[in-house]
């Protein structure tokens, strides 16, 4: 097995983006797996077409890390076999708690899936003898391409305001997505922890109201933050989801902002010196 040979799955994602340079600048070859035909550029880098049942595989890499959702994964252990996986780091997220009780009925389903997930990677390396590890990162951020921040920049963009529920009182801690990346490659090759999940957050801890503040200063805008009681939420979503962007918009999203969603990372940092940056958005972690 090469030591310095690492499969990636997921290598298109926002995370991926952020991963597969320092992947290379740590002097890994990479093999990145994609459903598209992909060009390298790079000589320590291959694109590969893959198929989730191995069948084409003609390599050997013993170690993995995985940015596909979770709940996917498991289609992939006859590839893993196959190519003589030994250590697989897969991400997850902390929805698997925030969601487990949502008034969503599909936010539930999610917080299943991604436990279901979870269970179905430790079983299945316990199996067959490989190292595990799951990395369960809070709200994600970065590069002008998630589904949090950015989406929040785009909707004040557009309407000049934001609403708050519940006085946005909820604590968050949100990382960026270089951030998640960094930890997975430093525990891909680091054999010495394994057979665990963490969870990972950001440096700050923050209301939900600064957060927003801080995406109104990202955008060079001062706050209008419009306060909107909880009562009257399900009107005021049905306002917002008739703009096709917002559609997936829910109560419970409103509901959340209120709440307290912290985890803390001590374990991350013991063991893989996970340092997370503050929570200050860059010119180009805002969407154009």
């Amino acid at each position: 097995m090469n030591d310095r040979h690492v499969g990636v799955l997921g290598a298109r994602s926002l995370i991926g983006e952020c991963l597969l340079p320092l992947l290379l600048g740590a002097g890994w070859k990479v093999t990145a797996l994609s459903r598209q035909s992909m060009v390298s550029n790079h000589p320590s880098l291959e694109w590969r077409q893959w198929s989730a049942d191995g069948k084409d595989v003609d390599f050997s890499i013993g170690y993995w890390i995985s940015l596909l959702p979770i709940w996917i994964l498991p289609e992939f252990f006859p590839l893993l076999e196959r190519c003589g996986a030994q250590r697989v780091a897969a991400l997850s997220s902390t929805s698997r708690f925030v969601k487990v009780e949502s008034s969503e009925h599909w936010e539930r389903e999610q917080a299943a899936l991604l436990a279901g997930g979870e269970e179905h990677l430790q079983d299945w390396a316990e199996s067959v003898g490989k190292q595990w590890l799951v990395f369960r990162p809070t709200l994600v951020y970065g590069l002008g391409r998630d589904k949090n921040i950015a989406e929040m920049a785009r909707f004040i963009r557009r309407f000049g305001f934001f609403p708050l529920f519940a006085g946005g009182r909820g604590l968050r801690q949100p990382i960026h997505a270089t951030d998640v990346a960094k930890v997975c490659a430093a525990a891909v090759g680091d054999v010495s922890t394994s057979n665990r999940a963490y969870d990972i957050s950001g440096a700050d801890t923050l209301t939900y109201r600064d957060m927003v503040v801080e995406v109104f200063r990202g955008l060079g805008r001062r706050p209008m933050l419009v306060p909107v009681p909880l009562w009257s939420a399900s009107l005021a979503l049905s306002l917002i989801r008739l703009h096709p962007r917002y559609r997936h918009w829910s109560v419970a999203m409103l509901e959340r902002m209120g709440q307290n969603l912290v985890f803390d990372h001590t374990p991350a940092a013991r063991d893989f010196a996970f340092q997370p940056k503050r929570f200050v958005l860059a010119p180009e972690d805002v969407p154009t």
